[in-house]
């Protein structure tokens, strides 16, 4: 008992003293009231479902895809899967700030179009549909690469002699991902899904870095906007209802991942 004391202290502190003083603090009807009667709230709750559906979703299949790319042994292969993990062991909030101006005028992306296309880019920031859009992409560009990295870790542990077998049967290319590749790694494409899925939800750096929640407030996610109520409202309370309002959506998938990770009874 001695030995598990301090343990369970650490836990207690650590863990469900934050979560329960969070919970006492959103736990006021009227918090909820203000958010629905925010003319903020609602659109962020879609640009939050529009970021971490997307988002996580695209990320994961092109993720799959460039594994089996990367999977090739060719030299050059090889020093490109070098260059593009890169981008993921720069820090989220540099590889942010980057995004964020190359999307300013006179930017790179804006230089970009005037020298190919001789045309003036739009002032991407200043768009709703547009700023969403530039924290998706910022979210992909910069997390794709560590699922990448998962996936070709994956892909390596299958036998040759099944892709062998599905060879002699007459299965290859898109139908050997198909038929063989992907059943071999459903379930673990299914748990990183969800466990991205997790993490995307609170992420705060992407949409607080690239849009800056601009314009006016309306490219805010869950987490910038509780940031936003907390701090530049001053109002903490509501901030902490705001993110709180996300576990209807966190709960079913934290029971959903932990039931995939349930170990199945073994009989002998």
């Amino acid at each position: 008992m001695a030995f598990v004391a301090p343990y369970a202290a650490v836990f207690l502190v650590f863990v469900v003293y934050p979560f329960a003083y969070a919970l006492w603090m959103a736990a006021k009807p009227s918090l909820y009231a203000d958010l629905i009667a925010d003319r903020h709230y609602l659109p962020t709750v879609i640009n939050t479902l529009l970021f971490v559906g997307f988002g996580v979703n695209l990320k994961m299949f092109l993720a799959l895809l460039l594994s089996g790319f990367f999977l090739r042994r060719r030299w050059w292969i090889k020093a490109l899967l070098a260059v593009y993990v890169l981008r993921w062991l720069i820090a989220a909030a540099q590889a942010c700030i980057s995004f964020h101006w190359m999307l300013q005028p006179q930017g790179l992306i804006d230089g970009l179009l005037s020298a190919t296309f001789d045309i003036d880019g739009p002032i991407w920031l200043n768009d709703r549909w547009m700023a969403v859009g530039a924290n998706i992409a910022a979210y992909i560009w910069k997390w794709m690469p560590f699922w990448t990295v998962i996936f070709l870790a994956a892909r390596m542990t299958i036998p040759q002699n099944i892709y062998d077998s599905a060879e002699i049967d007459g299965a290859n290319g898109i139908r050997c991902f198909v038929h063989v590749t992907f059943p071999v790694l459903a379930n673990l494409y299914l748990v990183c899904t969800l466990l991205s899925t997790l993490w995307a939800l609170g992420d705060f750096t992407t949409a607080f870095v690239v849009s800056g929640g601009g314009p006016s407030g309306y490219s805010h996610v869950l987490a910038t906007l509780g940031f936003h109520y907390a701090f530049d409202a001053a109002r903490p309370a509501l901030g902490v209802a705001a993110v709180m309002s996300a576990l209807p959506v966190l709960l079913p998938l934290v029971i959903l991942l932990m039931r995939r990770f349930q170990t199945k009874e073994v009989r002998i």
